[in-house]
């Protein structure tokens, strides 16, 4: 069974005059991981894509969804799968592509037929999907977590240490514009993105993963001089405009998985917000 909503672009002044339950329904995502359903939420910002797939006692096939007006979902798509929970397996046109924990799994624009299957039904894969146009086809490529490109960036200092693994990017694997990664927070450490910053070429998506029971995540978005906050629960993603800062601070630390698209492939491209002109 496949699910699926659209949410639609939001300007910053608008924005400015939201409350809290307006905010999280338009950029919170969070009716992720239901068992055998596939969940899809069709951003217009850049034509997004997030969700997810979760077979537990049927295998789920990937299906076109109204808004795209295609045949099947990847006839002008690409998309990139992280497997958050156990092991599993994405089958390609008959090609089958085990997946662990935090393995990634890169298919390019083409590919008819996309199957999710758990390994065991007690212990279900929980894949989470990002999708973005393509307007050419690059082949599939499976990233383990360790074949990712790591950085290890911030400090215990300022609760920020963290390992970011870029595992669908240009260094690691050719894409039309998606890309995807994760970074870990380290125990002791709940900053994530700080310092802050906004690409006004490129958007995103955030997924929080690795929250333990009863704590939470607190993303701020906004314009760096009108900034707003989202709580967020474990297996909750929120969606991020170009002109948005996507930052966050949890009650204890985490994972978080970001995928963005746009008109460039630059991970560096970005413009940094000074921490003390953050208001």
């Amino acid at each position: 069974m496949t699910k699926y909503s659209s949410r639609y672009a939001s300007s910053p002044e608008a924005v400015k005059k939201y409350d809290t339950q307006q905010l999280r329904e338009e950029f919170l995502i969070d009716d992720l991981m239901q068992e055998d359903e596939i969940v899809l939420v069709y951003s217009h910002y850049d034509r997004y894509i997030a969700g997810s797939a979760v077979p537990v006692k049927d295998d789920l096939t990937l299906e076109t969804i109204d808004p795209l007006k295609a045949p099947y979902f990847l006839e002008r798509r690409e998309i990139g799968i992280i497997n958050v929970g156990g092991s599993g397996s994405v089958v390609v046109e008959g090609t089958s592509y085990e997946l662990g924990f935090k393995d990634a799994l890169y298919i390019g624009s083409g590919n008819k037929e996309v199957i999710f299957k758990s390994a065991d039904s007690k212990n279900p894969a929980k894949f989470y999907i990002n999708s973005a146009p393509a307007h050419t086809t690059y082949p599939t490529v499976k990233v383990s977590l360790a074949e990712a490109n790591k950085l290890e960036l911030g400090t215990m200092e300022t609760a920020n240490h963290r390992t970011v693994n870029q595992m669908i990017i240009g260094s690691v694997v050719t894409t039309c514009q998606l890309q995807m990664g994760m970074t870990e927070l380290r125990p002791g450490s709940v900053w994530n993105t700080m310092p802050a910053h906004v690409h006004d070429r490129r958007m995103e998506v955030y997924f929080y993963l690795d929250i333990p029971e009863n704590q939470a995540v607190c993303h701020f978005m906004g314009q760096p001089q009108e900034t707003r906050h989202i709580w967020m629960n474990n297996h909750q993603a929120v969606i991020s405009p170009p002109w948005s800062i996507h930052s966050g601070s949890g009650t204890s630390n985490y994972t978080f998985i970001w995928g963005m698209a746009g008109e460039n492939l630059d991970y560096g491209d970005m413009d940094v917000c000074k921490i003390t002109d953050l208001r």
